[in-house]
């Protein structure tokens, strides 16, 4: 089964909620990456979504946004209210929600795509009237006066997306015609009441095709002059490359210049949305060169909410990340350059190189079977070898049928001899909506960073509201992913397998308070300070009944005790201390037992 094939078998699979299709067991397949060969800046164009954010703007937190470089957002109000909207003599709560997630997306550094036909009503729901029926525009004359208006008053610019799917009767149930002077009109005004918006069209649900509905309207905005600023369509399935290639070779054939921004403003089918289908989309789009925001299927309170469904809410309302969350935390950490990568049949990758850093997120869905990731040039990279040698750090990121994922998992982690400033790294992908991450360091460099996961509670170890101050104690907390429950483990020289844990997101160390050796007493953070033997813990592997070969103790070295959770409690939000270590097979010793996925 080709992976397309696979793609459409799953998407219609998704829609008619029959489940996901079997992946097919292809042949080992091989993907590599140049070093030598440069390309530009990493921008992050795939991490946009449409919706995911509360009707008020309130949620999800800040970090899930912020974490991932959150490039842009499409929404304009859908589902609330149906019918709603306009049309429905129920414009303001649409709008009032609209303006609240536009004016958050600014705020979070992310682009706006406005989308009136939502704001019209014109979002699923049977609705009876559509702009210009019977020739009469002087309603939706009056809805655009009102909508620009709002718009400016935000003081927030804004991408214009004139109308999603027009080509689709669900949303334009009218003929084309009536579309395209829908079209010409919204294009005029705004050029002249808002010259600086970006116009985004047609928006096509499909792909750019050499005949059709596609080539009508190319036909159409340029007869008109009435060409929009960024060209959109819908990859639900399908490749961006080959779509831009298609695109690229119509506006050619029509003399409208390119290289103009093209958009893919929904990608991802219900049966694409895990991290090995979501890091294919993430190369694809880089490869193309094209904008991507991820779709979102969700429905009623679901659709204003959850990150566009990459997070999920316990019973306590708490967002968790999905795996496919964690694959856009890692490509925004792709910094430095961009490397040359060549796919093969069913996998991409997209490689970056930084001083001291090499990361290449590997994407492949709907196989398995081993990839063999070769990587070439490593020579042509800064301060990665010493000696012939590199650090190659295998990540493998979960799907976890879709349920919350705490991190990624480390796979593989060694000191790798290069032969010819080459080696190749084997990644067994034998779940196919998996994917890996492969970094490469200086093979002195023996830090890590991961999670540690409480194994009686399953929360994990976190830096208590984020707080900044020496003394401020540490808790348990629901794994949410934020830089407070980032560890960053730094050997102690000369002391096997002891570390200083220094937290991501204050930059202090875990430190056993006043050097105490009673039980009981305070793990807190501390400004770090060299030597010092209670900010320095040995890892103690668990060889507990059902460990997992990520759990250790943390044993802090000037005391001999394990960082433990109080009183055994599973309650978010309890604290952690040191108390005495619990031999193997002795009492309840997971509430001294630390998953460290990253380890």
């Amino acid at each position: 089964m080709s992976r397309l094939h696979r793609l459409a078998a799953g998407l219609m699979a998704g829609a008619l909620l029959l489940g996901f299709p079997a992946p097919a067991h292809a042949a080992d397949e091989s993907i590599s990456v140049d070093f030598s060969v440069a390309g530009g800046v990493p921008a992050q164009r795939a991490s946009g979504w449409i919706y995911g954010m509360t009707e008020n703007a309130a949620g999800p937190a800040d970090h899930f946004y912020t974490d991932l470089k959150f490039k842009a957002m499409r929404a304009g109000g859908a589902q609330l209210d149906q019918p709603g909207g306009w049309v429905s003599g129920k414009y303001d709560r649409r709008w009032n929600s609209t303006r609240a997630q536009l004016v958050r997306t600014a705020a979070l550094g992310g682009t706006f795509v406005l989308l009136p036909h939502d704001l019209w009503g014109a979002d699923g729901y049977p609705i009876t009237r559509f702009p210009g029926d019977n020739g009469d525009w002087s309603d939706y004359d009056r809805f655009l006066t009102r909508l620009i208006a709002d718009v400016r008053a935000t003081g927030v610019p804004v991408q214009w997306d004139i109308w999603n799917e027009p080509n689709l009767g669900l949303f334009w149930n009218r003929p084309q015609a009536q579309y395209f002077e829908l079209w010409r009109r919204t294009y005029q005004r705004l050029r002249t009441e808002m010259p600086g918006t970006a116009i985004v069209g047609p928006s096509l649900a499909g792909v750019p095709s050499t005949s059709g509905w596609w080539t009508q309207y190319l036909d159409f905005v340029k007869a008109g002059n009435v060409v929009p600023d960024i060209f959109s369509w819908h990859s639900l399935p399908s490749d961006p490359v080959v779509n831009v290639a298609d695109a690229n070779r119509t506006l050619d054939a029509r003399g409208i210049a390119h290289p103009r921004p093209y958009q893919i403003n929904e990608y991802g089918a219900p049966a694409e949305q895990n991290p090995g289908d979501g890091s294919w989309y993430i190369a694809r789009l880089e490869r193309a060169g094209a904008d991507g925001l991820r779709a979102n299927w969700a429905s009623t309170g679901n659709l204003h909410n959850d990150l566009a469904t990459l997070l999920v809410r316990n019973s306590a309302g708490q967002h968790l990340p999905k795996g496919e969350w964690w694959v856009y935390r890692y490509y925004a950490g792709q910094t430095g350059v961009i490397a040359s990568t060549t796919p093969s049949a069913s996998y991409d990758a997209f490689a970056t190189k930084d001083t001291g850093v090499a990361r290449i997120l590997v994407g492949g869905g709907g196989t398995t079977g081993n990839v063999a990731v070769r990587l070439n040039r490593i020579d042509a990279t800064s301060g990665i070898v010493a000696g012939n040698q590199v650090r190659v750090r295998v990540q493998r990121i979960p799907y976890n049928a879709g349920a919350a994922v705490a991190g990624p998992v480390t796979v593989s982690d060694s000191t790798v001899t290069l032969s010819g400033n080459a080696t190749t790294v084997n990644l067994p992908h034998s779940n196919a909506d998996d994917t890996f991450t492969v970094t490469v360091l200086p093979p002195a460099d023996r830090s890590f960073q991961t999670v540690a996961v409480a194994q009686h509670s399953q929360q994990c170890l976190d830096n208590t509201g984020l707080g900044t101050a020496d003394g401020n104690r540490q808790q348990q907390f629901f794994c949410e992913g934020g830089d407070q429950q980032l560890w960053n483990f730094r050997p102690v020289a000369g002391v096997a397998d002891t570390y200083t844990v220094v937290n991501q997101q204050s930059g202090k160390c875990l430190d056993v308070s006043a050097a105490g050796t009673a039980d009981g007493t305070a793990v807190q953070q501390w400004t770090c300070l060299n030597g010092a033997a209670n900010q320095q813990f040995t890892l103690r592997k668990v060889t507990y009944s059902g460990n997992d070969a990520h759990d250790y103790q943390l044993v802090a070295r000037h005391s001999g005790k394990c960082v433990d959770v109080s009183a055994i409690s599973t309650a978010a939000q309890a604290l952690v201390h040191q108390w005495a270590c619990n031999a193997a097979g002795q009492g309840n010793p997971r509430n001294q037992t630390w998953r460290l996925l990253g380890r």
